[in-house]
């Protein structure tokens, strides 16, 4: 099985690197791959170089996540998060892969306090939501065999995350204040590669399992209660973190794109399809502690 990744360097893309690569030969691109184009923003360059690979399945990781820049740049934010995944879905289906790809429960309005299912309709309240709410409905349209994750508060031990961010600066600073009226579940990017490999290849083998999919660690927290989760887990470890942290509401800490309170993503489905059981969010949180969040 030939499999064709798009974001390698990101997040998830690079814990996908090893999850799949069990799975078949593996191609791995980013935007500064030479020789074929992983430029999200090149619809045609994303294209041909998927008519050169001709995989058996495309992953697509990458997304433009800057949340409130989207809000002065929607234009952009439209091409890459749903008119590229698009791109890649009308490919997918003209040459019979499978199509997997990564979305967010930034989808919702962040009403009410019951985790969303697959069948609650989205209200995103940001461009962001918006065009990956777009995305997603593009998607499922131009190839039947697809497999899309909805996933929130992703993180790893590299690239730019809220994690690695309060360690930083837990170190750095006396006081540090976090919002504590948003609610979701911290999800590890190891996690979602490691179901992502396995939801693959349950999917390519039976029938019946293409769709959407919550996937995410389970249980809930605010972002004060996983800030104060990962520093105590610091401080556990004798890590030279000095912060006291204060809660506060959204109201306190503006923001130019408006965050959804509500981002718990009910799992049901995915385990039940899949035979998973999701572990709760702590201890994936406290292994990347343990790393030093480097």
């Amino acid at each position: 099985m030939k499999i064709l990744l798009f974001g390698k360097s990101g997040q998830v893309g690079w814990e996908l690197q090893r999850s799949l690569a069990p799975l078949g030969d593996l191609v791995a691109l980013d935007r500064t791959s030479q020789g074929l184009c992983a430029d999200l923003t090149d619809l045609d360059g994303i294209a041909s170089t998927i008519r050169a690979v001709r995989p058996q399945v495309i992953v697509n990781t990458a997304a433009y996540t800057a949340v409130d820049r989207a809000e002065s740049e929607p234009g952009l934010c439209e091409t890459i998060n749903s008119a590229a995944p698009e791109v890649m879905a009308a490919e997918a289906a003209r040459i019979g892969a499978w199509m997997v790809h990564y979305s967010t429960d930034y989808v919702f309005d962040g009403s009410g306090s019951r985790p969303w299912t697959e069948d609650n309709v989205p209200a995103p309240i940001n461009v962001y939501g918006r065009t990956k709410a777009e995305g997603e409905r593009r998607l499922a349209a131009a190839c039947a065999q697809h497999l899309i994750f909805r996933t929130s508060w992703v993180y790893a031990d590299r690239g730019a995350n809220f994690l690695r961010t309060m360690l930083r600066l837990a170190q750095e600073r006396d006081h540090l204040s976090v919002v504590d009226d948003q609610w979701g579940a911290p999800t590890g990017a190891a996690l979602i590669a490691d179901v992502t490999a396995h939801a693959l290849r349950s999917a390519v083998q039976r029938e019946g399992l293409s769709g959407l999919y919550h996937l995410t660690a389970q249980g809930e927290t605010t972002w004060y209660g996983y800030a104060r989760h990962l520093i105590a887990a610091a401080q556990a470890l004798g890590l030279p973190v000095k912060a006291t942290l204060r809660a506060i509401p959204s109201s306190a800490y503006p923001t130019a794109a408006p965050r959804p309170h509500n981002s718990r993503l009910n799992n049901s489905k995915l385990e039940k399809a899949f035979g998973l059981q999701l572990p709760p969010w702590q201890p994936g949180v406290e292994r990347v502690v343990a790393s030093g969040g480097r």
